[in-house]
This record gives C-alpha cells, sequence and structure tokens, in this order.
C-alpha cells in the first residue's frame, strides 16, 4: 500500500471506528439449558434506552428499523405471561409502551425490568415470561428473514427435536437495531 492510500484510507476507518464505539452496547445474559428450558449458547441482548419515540409512533419507528434490517413478520402485542421458547427463528422484542418485568432463561434465570425504549435480541431456545406489566405495555416482536415462530412451552416430548431445529438454524445477518455494523453480528459469531 502506498501512502497515498492509506492518507485516504485512514478517514474512513476512523468513520468506522467512531461508529462502532458510537453504537449502543447491550447488555449481555448467558442462560445455560436447565432441562426443561434450552435456552442458547448465544447470549440474549439488552439495549436499554435506544430510541426515544413512545406509544404508536414508537411502534411504528421499531417496525421500519427492524424491516430496515430484515427482521420482519411483526407484530404488536404484548409479552406471554407463561414461560415459552422459540425454536424456529430468534426474535426482536422492542418496548414502545409502559413497563414490565420479564423473566429470561426459564425459571432458573433472571428477572429483569423493562421499559418504553429498550430492545431485546432473544436467540432461539431462550425462555422468556412477562411476570407483570403496566396497563399501558406495549411491544413490537419481529424475526430475521420475516421466520415464522413458534411457540414452546418445555413440555416433556418437546425435546430433542427442539434441540435440533434451535441448532440448524442459522445465524441473523443483522442486528434488528444496529444493523450489519455491531450487535449480534460481532457478539454471537
Amino acid at each position: 500500500m502506498n501512502r497515498t492510500e492509506f492518507i485516504v484510507s485512514l478517514p474512513l476507518l476512523n468513520s468506522l471506528l467512531r461508529m462502532e464505539s458510537d453504537s449502543p452496547r447491550p447488555e449481555l445474559f448467558h442462560f445455560a439449558d436447565d432441562g426443561q428450558i434450552p435456552n442458547s449458547r448465544y447470549p440474549l441482548l439488552l439495549y436499554r434506552n435506544v430510541f426515544s419515540e413512545r406509544k404508536s409512533a414508537g411502534a411504528t419507528w421499531l417496525e421500519q428499523r427492524f424491516a430496515a434490517n430484515d427482521w420482519t413478520n411483526a407484530w404488536r402485542n404484548g409479552i406471554f405471561s407463561y414461560l415459552h421458547y422459540h425454536s424456529l427463528s430468534h426474535e426482536v422484542l422492542g418496548i414502545y409502551s409502559g413497563s414490565a418485568t420479564v423473566q429470561l432463561g426459564g425459571s432458573k434465570g433472571k428477572a429483569v425490568s423493562v421499559q418504553a425504549g429498550d430492545v431485546i435480541v432473544i436467540p432461539a431456545g431462550v425462555g422468556h415470561q412477562n411476570l407483570g406489566s403496566s396497563a399501558d405495555f406495549g411491544v413490537v416482536g419481529a424475526y430475521p428473514g420475516g421466520r415464522t415462530f413458534d411457540v414452546l412451552r418445555g413440555h416433556p416430548g418437546e425435546r430433542p427435536r427442539a434441540d435440533q431445529t434451535i441448532a440448524a438454524l442459522p445465524l441473523p445477518t443483522t442486528d434488528p437495531l444496529l444493523g450489519t455494523s455491531a450487535g449480534l453480528v460481532s457478539i454471537w459469531q
């Protein structure tokens, strides 16, 4: 490489480094298989207070942001009040209104408080459950590549088929919030 090429490339490199350092950094939660819920070798990502829009405008912002990063098949609602996980897809949940306490990782996992402005990226197999929420609690959910989803509850007979399905899932090529530049694309390698 000659000196001119290096000088031209340096601003781009600095810009990329700044973009990575300016990106929101998620909290990471690792959950082991507890015998009932398979959980995942990949960490659950929790981005705190990463968008300012609320209520319907927040839901629309999340739907558009997720779709721009190829996380589609979106819905608006809440989080089931019973323990469940998905074997057919990873899932993103963006909270656009209210707050909740969510049990993550199954009954042996961790109860976490979330609120409007938070985004949770849940690897396939990781258990989650709404333990209680405000009356205005609202969530947008979506899936990488618009994948379909299932709802499994840790009942006898679900595994080993669920384990095989989870193991065969491709890794997403984008983070639902940050795209190709950061987040799960670098953390879930």
